[in-house]
């Protein structure tokens, strides 16, 4: 996130970094950011990027990215938002991940119409492109985030 958080302020972009108090000694967090929000914890973390974030990116990451973006498309799922989730799938690193989502798919412990709700794509300028395609998708149809079925 640190090296995210750098590339942005370096083309001009504005960061802001939202860091539970607990994590500010063990880990790094962003000092440069514009604006830098202190929580309670970790659910308090989420919400505040829940509420935040205009779209969802996920990056290559570990079990905290993970349990985040299965909240946040659970959260699409049951019609909390409709903003749009994109995986970045870097050098193929969720291959593993998106065959155990099909495995719930083709086993029926996911509905086929969650796909809809998410975008994998391998590089960075295709998720600006699935950004818009969702924005221009949700101007043209205005329905509800749930999946039907």
């Amino acid at each position: 996130m640190g090296e995210v958080a750098r590339a942005v302020k370096q083309h001009g972009g504005k960061v802001v970094g939202i860091i539970p108090h607990v994590l500010v000694e063990s880990e790094f967090a962003f000092t440069d950011a514009d604006e830098l929000i202190y929580t309670d914890d970790m659910r308090s973390r989420k919400a505040q990027m829940d509420q935040r974030a205009d779209a969802f990116v996920i990056l290559p990451g570990g079990f905290g990215t993970m349990e985040e973006m299965f909240e946040i498309l659970v959260g699409r799922v049951l019609g909390y938002h409709n903003k749009p989730i994109v995986i970045l799938n870097v050098q193929g690193f969720y291959d593993p991940l998106i065959e155990l989502m099909d495995h719930m798919y083709e086993h029926r412990f996911a509905r086929p119409g969650t796909r809809d709700l998410y975008r994998v794509v391998s590089e960075v300028a295709q998720v600006y492109d699935a950004i818009e395609a969702h924005r221009v998708a949700t101007m043209l149809e205005p329905s509800s985030a749930k999946v039907d079925g």
